[in-house]
């Protein structure tokens, strides 16, 4: 299992709708999800994919997680905010996303992983 890359419709489909109320969060996932905001000329970036990889392997039937090219996305990246990247976003079952920005090391994804997404605190 790999991260999976998601245009706008998908986005839409699988995570979140960007109109009506944008106060209230409603997450539309079966399972919590990771959301990496990217773009391929980052090299910060480019260093935390292969831990993605490794972490989307490891969590494969806990959480999903997905890639947005915030080049190709650019609406997306708006509607989040997203004026740094990687940007990452974490997308609880219930409750509120929480977001972080900057590359950050394996184990501290694992962290975050383990107390936002799937409350192992």
């Amino acid at each position: 299992m790999k991260p999976t890359e998601l245009t706008k419709a998908e986005f839409e489909q699988k995570v979140t709708s960007l109109s009506g109320d944008k106060k209230e969060w409603k997450y539309l996932g079966d399972k919590p999800c990771l959301i990496d905001f990217y773009a391929t000329w980052c090299g910060p970036c480019k260093m935390i994919a292969p831990m993605l990889d490794e972490l989307a392997q490891e969590y494969n039937d806990q959480i999903y997680i997905y890639k947005v090219n915030t080049e190709n996305e650019e609406e997306l990246a708006a509607a989040f905010g997203i004026r740094s990247i990687p940007s990452l976003l974490f997308c609880p079952l219930n409750g509120q996303p929480q977001m972080a920005q900057g590359a950050m090391s394996k184990a501290a994804l694992k962290k975050a992983i383990d107390d936002i997404l799937l409350n192992k605190k």
